[in-house]
C-alpha cells in the first residue's frame, strides 16, 4: 500500500445549472512533504463544512486503481491525481478489503478509517454529468475517509502499514450495500452499529433506520431479543 499523490484545494465558487456553490473538489497535487493535521491537510479546506469535514471526514483517500476505470466511462485521458476530489490518492486498498476501524500507519501519522464516500453533486458539476454521482456510487469503487489519530508529515511515494485491523471487518463494500439496501435486515443494520469506529453520520443513518425496522428497540436490545427468540426455537 502507498501513496501515489498527496491532494488539496480551497474553497471556490462555482456555478452549474443556475446554482452557485462552494466547493473544494478541485484538488491539486502537492510537491514534497506536507503536514495533516486532525482536521485537514495544509492547503486543503472544504466548501461545505456542514456536510465535509471534520474529525470523522478529516482526509478522503481514493485507489489509483480506479482511474483507468473513468478514463474510459468518461471518455478523457487527462484524469491526473485529485480529480476526484481525493487527498490521498492510494494503490493496494480496495474498498472490499478495508474495514471501518482499520488502523494504518504512515510514518508517524496514524488514521482510521470511518466511513465510505457518498458521491454529490459536487461530482456532476465538476465532470458536467448529472449522472455520474450515480454511476460512480453503483461501481462500489467509492474510497474511503480517515480519522487522524497522530498528525504529522506524509508525502507521495510514502509506505502505508497496517497497524490493526478491526475485528468487526465491517468493510466499505458492506456499508456501501447497507446504504443501497432500503430493506436491510435489521441484523445487518445492528452490526454496522456495533462497530464502535464508524462516523457518526453513517450511525445516524443506520440508528433511523433501525428504529424504522423493528418499532423504534435499541439495537442491543433488539440483539438479545432476537437471540433469545432463536434459542427458544432451538436455533
Amino acid at each position: 500500500m502507498q501513496i501515489i499523490s498527496v491532494n488539496v484545494g480551497m474553497p471556490r465558487e462555482v456555478t452549474y445549472r443556475d446554482r452557485t456553490y462552494a466547493t473544494a473538489i478541485y484538488k491539486t497535487p502537492v510537491p514534497g512533504r506536507v503536514t495533516l493535521r486532525h482536521l485537514n491537510i495544509d492547503g486543503d479546506a472544504q466548501g461545505n463544512p456542514k456536510n465535509h469535514g471534520g474529525p470523522d471526514m478529516a482526509v478522503y483517500a481514493f485507489g489509483h486503481e480506479h482511474y483507468a476505470h473513468w478514463a474510459n466511462d468518461l471518455g478523457r485521458n487527462d484524469l491526473t491525481p485529485g480529480a476526484f476530489g481525493e487527498n490521498l490518492t492510494v494503490t493496494g486498498m480496495p474498498e472490499d478489503e478495508i474495514a471501518v476501524g482499520d488502523i494504518f500507519a504512515i510514518g508517524d501519522v496514524r488514521l482510521q478509517v470511518t466511513e465510505p464516500r457518498t458521491p454529490c453533486h459536487k461530482l456532476a458539476m465538476k465532470f458536467k454529468d448529472d449522472d455520474l454521482p450515480r454511476r460512480f456510487a453503483a461501481t462500489g469503487h467509492v474510497g474511503f475517509y480517515f480519522r487522524v489519530l497522530a498528525a504529522g508529515e506524509i508525502g507521495a511515494g510514502d509506505e502505508i502499514a497496517l497497524v490493526s485491523r478491526d475485528p468487526a471487518r465491517l468493510s466499505i463494500a458492506e456499508v456501501l450495500g447497507l446504504w443501497a439496501d432500503p430493506a436491510a435486515a435489521p441484523a445487518r443494520l445492528a452490526r454496522a452499529l456495533s462497530v464502535p469506529a464508524l462516523s457518526a453520520t453513517w450511525r445516524g443513518r443506520f440508528a433511523r433506520r433501525f428504529a424504522a425496522s423493528t418499532g423504534g428497540t435499541g439495537p442491543l436490545e433488539w440483539s438479545h431479543q432476537k437471540l433469545t427468540w432463536l434459542e427458544d426455537r432451538g436455533s
